[in-house]
C-alpha cells in the first residue's frame, strides 16, 4: 500500500501569496508538483481575466469604458460579477463589489496626523453603489453606468480562484488538498493521515500564534482582521476596514472568520459580519445553515455561531 504525503508549494501572488498543497503518493513526488504547477496556471488564467489592476484583463477593459459603453466579457467574468452583486444586495450593500471606487482619505500604510473632514469622508464613498452595474446576460456585456464606479473582486476572487484550483486538482485525481489564496483558504479529502485538515485562527494581538484550529473537511475559511493594519491618529487606533455607505473605519470587533463550503462566499461575508457588527452579524449569520462564524472582539472575547458551537474546536489559550 502506498505511502500518502502532502507536497506544498508557496509563491507570491494577487498582493499576497497562493499557497498549495496536494495528499499524494510519496513515491510520485514529480507528479505531485506538476499537479501543483497546474493549479498554479489555472489561477495565472483566471487571474489574467478577472483582475481590476492589471492591464489588458477583461476587467480592467470593463472599468476603462465605465460611464461609455457595455463590454463583452467570458461567462466566467460574466457569472462571477452577477454572484458578486447578488450578495452586494443580500449584505444591503455592506459587501459592495465596487468598493475599489472609494476615493482614498485614510492611509494606513503612512502616518497620519489628523483625521479627514466630514466633507471629505463623505464624498470618498460617493462613487461606491453596485447598482451602477448592468448586466445583460443574453449578449454577456458588462456595463457600468457611473463613470467614477469601478468593480474590484478582491474580496470575493481570491475565495473564487482557490475554488477553481480545487475544481481544477480534483478533475486531475487528486483525493485530498488544501489551497490558501491570501487568507481564503479551501481544503477538500483528508490529510495524509486519513483526518479533517486543522486550520488555525490567527490571534488578533500575535498574528504568528493562534487562538484556536478548526477540524476542517470539505470547507473554506476566511478571516477578516482589523489588526494588522491600522491609522494611529492622536493616540487612538482607525481600522482600515472603512464602512461603504459612511466612509467612516469599523470598529467593536478585532476579527470575523467564516467558514463554509464555498470560498467564493466566506470573504464576502466575513467582511459583511464586520460592519454589522457582533451582534447583528451572528444574527446574519445564524440565518443560514451552511454559514459558521467565529468572532473576536475588542475586548478579544470569543462569540460563535449556532453551529460552530456544535463542532469540536480546539482553543489554544
Amino acid at each position: 500500500m502506498s505511502r500518502l504525503t502532502v507536497f506544498s508549494k508557496s509563491i507570491p501572488s494577487m498582493t499576497s501569496h497562493l499557497d498549495i498543497a496536494v495528499v499524494y503518493d510519496a513515491s510520485k513526488e514529480a507528479e505531485a508538483q506538476q499537479l501543483i504547477e497546474t493549479g498554479y496556471e489555472e489561477a495565472n488564467r483566471l487571474i489574467s481575466i478577472i483582475s481590476a489592476w492589471q492591464e489588458g484583463t477583461e476587467l480592467y477593459v470593463v472599468n476603462q469604458n465605465a460611464g461609455i459603453c457595455p463590454v463583452k466579457v467570458c461567462d466566467e467574468l460574466f457569472f462571477l460579477v452577477k454572484r458578486s452583486i447578488k450578495i452586494s444586495g443580500l449584505t444591503n450593500g455592506l459587501f459592495d463589489v465596487t468598493f475599489a471606487s472609494i476615493d482614498k482619505v485614510w492611509y494606513f500604510d503612512k502616518p497620519m496626523v489628523e483625521v479627514p473632514t466630514e466633507e471629505a469622508i463623505a464624498a470618498s464613498v460617493r462613487n461606491i453603489d453596485y447598482r451602477h452595474i448592468q448586466l445583460d446576460e443574453a449578449n454577456r456585456t458588462i456595463y457600468i453606468a457611473n463613470k467614477g464606479t469601478k468593480i474590484e473582486l478582491g474580496a470575493i476572487g481570491k475565495g473564487y480562484i482557490a475554488q477553481k484550483i480545487k475544481v481544477k486538482l480534483q478533475s486531475l485525481g487528486v483525493q485530498g488538498g488544501l489551497v490558501n489564496a491570501g487568507g481564503d483558504l479551501i481544503t477538500w479529502g483528508k490529510n495524509e493521515n486519513g483526518e479533517r485538515w486543522r486550520v488555525g485562527i490567527s490571534d488578533p494581538e500575535k498574528k504568528e500564534t493562534h487562538i484556536a484550529f478548526l477540524p476542517i473537511e470539505n470547507q473554506a475559511v476566511a478571516t477578516s482582521g482589523s489588526y494588522e493594519r491600522f491609522a494611529l491618529i492622536n493616540g487612538k487606533k482607525y481600522a482600515h476596514i472603512i464602512h461603504p455607505k459612511t466612509g467612516w473605519p469599523v470598529s467593536g470587533i478585532h476579527s470575523v472568520t467564516i467558514i463554509s463550503p464555498d470560498a467564493e462566499l466566506c470573504d464576502a461575508i466575513a467582511t459583511s459580519v464586520f460592519l454589522l457588527g457582533l451582534q447583528d452579524g451572528l444574527d446574519f449569520v445564524n440565518q443560514f445553515n451552511d454559514l459558521n462564524c467565529f468572532i473576536i472582539d475588542e475586548k478579544n472575547d470569543y462569540y460563535y455561531s449556532d453551529n460552530l458551537k456544535q463542532v469540536h474546536y480546539e482553543i489554544t489559550h
